[in-house]
């Protein structure tokens, strides 16, 4: 059974920035993304939980990189429609893969009294999948709901073009059941009412 998430969890949402859609960078000339509805399912977790009054926390990526498009100052970097931040929310800037290096997100969630992780976002293989990892070795009790998240295509050193749901459905088997517990945006939902008696938590490291 996974129990019901209460005022102890919090959704975090990765790098929710215009940017990710710039596939041309993220994925060369034949640049796609997976997942298109992923940002529906962020919303209707964002919504529900800022209507039960839970923490939400969010990163916002402003990349060291030179080309990249998630840069404060470039329009890549503003939030993606319907992603605008509250007074109330836990804001962290990051300038590396994971939310917690170099910023205050596991104090801040520490003394929100929060334990248990919600995570969505961009990209699945990258900021999410390092955040996620780095949140199951803290203690944390983290689920990632794998049709809230989205990645671009890569291409190898050999130059093959690995499509973007294969890169993802990689990046999730690769975290569930040692990280997380990877859920889809109706399950998660359904948490934010009850418990789930037909669903096993699956994270390791315990």
């Amino acid at each position: 059974m996974i129990a019901k998430f209460g005022p102890e969890t919090a959704l975090l949402l990765i790098d929710v920035q215009v940017g990710v859609n710039d596939f041309k960078h993220w994925g060369g000339e034949n640049g796609r993304r997976n997942n298109p509805d992923a940002e529906s399912g962020m919303l209707a977790l964002l919504k529900d939980f800022r209507t039960a009054g839970r923490t939400v926390a969010f990163t916002r990526h402003n990349s060291r990189e030179a080309a990249s498009p998630l840069k404060f100052a470039l329009p890549g970097g503003a939030q993606l429609d319907g992603f605008d931040t509250v007074a109330s929310d836990i804001v962290v800037e990051k300038d590396v893969n994971s939310a917690f290096i170099g910023t205050s997100m596991e104090i801040e969630l520490r003394r929100a009294g929060v334990t248990r992780l919600v995570v969505v976002g961009f990209f699945t293989n990258f900021c999410v999948e390092t955040s996620v990892r780095m949140a199951g070795n803290m203690g944390f009790d983290t689920y990632l709901v794998e049709d809230a998240c989205a990645t671009t295509n890569r291409v190898g050193p050999d130059g093959t073009d690995y499509d973007p749901e294969i890169v993802h459905q990689m990046a999730v088997a690769t975290m569930h059941g040692e990280f997380c517990t990877a859920i889809s945006a109706h399950d998660a939902l359904s948490l934010c009412k009850a418990d789930a008696p037909h669903l096993q938590r699956a994270q390791g490291n315990e």
